[in-house]
């Protein structure tokens, strides 16, 4: 039996459909607007014998590209790992649901969602996190709150619910907002600068539209729900529990006032150790439970102790840590910067490159090249431990892709500095907060390229710890107020405004008030770390470093690129390998120069000039005999022009043998006669002094 329910979001009908394919999987159903259609599907997978520590959720987001009609290019046509999209995406929607899911359950879960068919209406990610709470929803799966998701853009001054995606490129904000019918729980968002209150104002515009979607999906599990699993509570022996609280409670604030991290995790451990060696005497059962209860008791301490106004290192509740900054520290590099707060410390470091390096990428949409990539590594000597190095994690791509979105509003635009920029942020100590620190050390290492960035960037994290009514918003978290805390709210933007923001929770939801304190406090501290930023390091150098290439660029009229390129593209291969020079020629007739010193892009940017250049009437030319005939000599004035030098125009004299005037090869000065409209060019040397004086032999 197919089952379909259909609703209107601005304008636009958003259809749920379930029972036509997929039927084995947990929940499977079809979510489409326009022609964007997307697949989801969810399925629990079988308790694990072996004792767990964590909630096992995987989250695949995959574009397939015959959604827009395409053949992937490169060699592997079948496609490869998840492109960076994809993974953003499989993260976004991870973190809608995955708070929804009882603290207490283990067993694996996996939920795929495939783009279909892609028609531009909507941006299909935030279709996609609709699509997979309604499959979770109507499955067995323990995941009873249903999940609304919009975009949110900022056109012609007005708020616009899920715009077109050609819509997007234009908006000054592009905000995906997830929530329950009841509280908000996942927020991301790119702008141009737009203010807290602005901030706020788009959010409490899509809460509606979030809340017909929830409730949409409410009556299509009320129409083909199937019957949820109970999950057990997680018991632990109470009276283990009152023989353990004793030792931790009496050596607890010893440990917190060691403001060193792992100072602080290697005498939690201790205290631990010693609780399990002594109670495992009578108890040797008992081992998951013991560290079960310690963790419960050492959250809950925290928490508590936070409440009553105490942080994990003593701070006030909006206190920043101790903020170091240096810049200019890796001389042969074109821009660094090192940014710490606290025990997290960040190198930046930005290369410049030419036109054409930019990064390649293929999706759904259209081909186009970027111009600015922005890469985050989290090492694991950064956080004193040891594991196997791979390639980039989820967690290490979204990282990074939140700081480049943060610095996108402020870069100046390809014709203001032609130049391709590749920014590396390498985390060499982590306790906390290590994206915020790699947008502001980006942006140091971005001034110190001599990068002229409309204004600096710097973000900061912000937390909270609620328990009912009670509730304490935290500026700069570290590490361990992260783990035991209920939010994870990163901001980033400049003295004027919001660039990006991304909000994680562990509750099942957060009200708007909360929220709108969070971003007030967030844009204080911001601005306190723009002051530091900005006395270190003022505003953009004046030049690019010397070790960075240098970029001209040059205008020509798109039909004379054939003859820049020459046959099979001999002229400009011969310029590049000449000069070891890149060049790049834009189909509109920007030609890009990329050379190492200044000297030889302006030599490049000659000869091109040189090359493309057409002969003018009764201008005076100095040119090369190329061949004689009877009538006349060839005589080529510019690279590419060769007149016609009549045997009646070589002198002012009669010439009765033109080859013992001139021969092949002789530099000469002629004049432009007349340009005929079929490109031929009439030569005369008459009345040019030095021609009537001079004579082969």
């Amino acid at each position: 039996m197919i089952v379909t329910k259909e609703i209107e979001i601005s304008g636009k009908s958003v259809r749920f459909e379930v029972g036509r394919v997929a039927k084995q999987a947990g929940g499977a159903v079809i979510v489409s607007c326009g022609g964007t259609v997307v697949l989801a599907v969810s399925t629990m997978g079988k308790e694990s014998s072996e004792p767990m520590n964590f909630f096992p959720l995987t989250v695949v987001y995959s574009e397939k590209m015959y959604a827009a009609g395409k053949i992937p290019g490169g060699f592997f046509k079948r496609g490869g790992r998840p492109s960076e999209k994809e993974t953003l995406s499989s993260r976004l929607i991870d973190r809608a649901l995955r708070p929804l899911f009882p603290g207490q359950f283990r067993r694996p879960v996996q939920i795929i969602a495939y783009v279909l068919s892609s028609g531009g209406e909507i941006s299909p990610e935030i279709l996609a996190l609709s699509a997979a709470s309604a499959a979770s929803l109507i499955s067995d799966e323990p995941f009873t709150e249903a999940v609304g998701a919009v975009k949110v853009g900022f056109i012609d001054g007005k708020f616009v619910v899920n715009p077109l995606e050609k819509e997007l490129k234009e908006s000054d904000l592009n905000l995906s907002i997830a929530g329950t019918k009841d509280a908000l729980l996942m927020v991301e968002a790119g702008a141009n600068e737009i203010s807290e209150d602005q901030m706020t104002a788009a959010i409490e515009f899509a809460i509606p539209e979030i809340k017909k979607l929830a409730l949409i999906q409410e009556d299509l599990r009320e129409a083909v729900g199937k019957e949820k699993i109970t999950v057990a509570e997680i018991t632990v022996d109470e009276s283990l529990k009152e023989a353990i609280a004793p030792l931790f409670l009496s050596k607890i604030e010893a440990v917190l006032q060691s403001t060193e991290k792992l100072q602080r995790e290697k005498a939690l451990d201790d205290i631990k150790e010693e609780i399990i060696k002594k109670e495992l005497e009578e108890n040797p059962e008992k081992e998951a439970d013991i560290n079960y209860i310690f963790d419960e008791l050492l959250e809950k301490y925290l928490r508590k102790r936070t409440l009553e106004g105490i942080r994990v290192d003593g701070r006030k509740f909006s206190e920043i840590r101790d903020i170091s900054i240096e810049v200019g520290l890796l001389k042969h590099t074109h821009g660094s910067g090192l940014f710490a707060r606290g025990q997290t410390q960040v190198l930046s470091i930005a290369t410049l490159g030419a036109q054409g390096a930019g990064q390649l990428i293929e999706s759904l949409e259209p081909e186009f090249k970027k111009r600015y990539m922005h890469y985050y590594n989290f090492p694991s000597f950064s956080v004193g431990e040891v594991r196997p190095m791979r390639g980039p994690s989820r967690r290490e791509i979204g990282h990074g892709a939140l700081a480049e979105r943060a610095l996108l509003p402020v870069l100046p635009s390809e014709e203001e500095f032609p130049y391709t920029i590749r920014v590396i942020s390498e985390v060499l100590e982590s306790n906390g907060s290590s994206s915020m620190a790699s947008t502001c050390g980006s942006t140091l290492a971005l001034m110190d390229a001599g990068v002229p960035i409309k204004k600096a960037v710097a973000g900061i994290a912000m937390g909270l710890v609620s328990e009912g009514e009670r509730y304490a918003i935290l500026t700069d978290i570290q590490g361990a107020e992260d783990h035991f805390g209920d939010m994870d709210f990163k901001v980033t933007g400049t003295k004027d405004g919001i660039t990006a923001l991304q909000m994680d929770i562990k509750l099942k939801g957060i009200k708007l008030e909360i929220l709108k304190e969070a971003l007030s406090q967030a844009k204080d501290a911001r601005l306190f770390i723009l002051e530091k930023m900005l006395n270190v390091l003022p505003g953009p150098r004046e030049d690019i470093s010397p070790y960075a290439p240098r970029i001209f660029t040059i205008k020509i009229s798109p039909d004379k690129i054939g003859l820049l390129i020459g046959p099979g593209g001999k002229t400009i291969k011969g310029i590049i390998g000449e000069t070891e020079s890149d060049v790049n020629i834009e189909p509109d007739g920007t030609v890009y120069i990329s050379a190492p010193d200044g000297e030889i892009g302006e030599q490049i940017r000659a000869q091109i000039i040189g090359l493309l250049e057409e002969p003018e009437a009764n201008k005076i030319y100095t040119g090369k005999v190329v061949d004689i005939k009877n009538f006349g000599a060839f005589v080529q004035i510019l690279p590419n022009s060769v007149g016609l030098l009549h045997v009646s125009q070589l002198s002012d004299k009669f010439v009765k043998d033109i080859n013992k005037e001139i021969k092949v090869g002789d530099e000469i000065k002629v004049k432009v006669m007349k340009v005929e409209g079929n490109g031929k060019i009439q030569l005369t040397r008459k009345g040019l002094e030095e021609n009537s004086s001079q004579k082969k032999e």
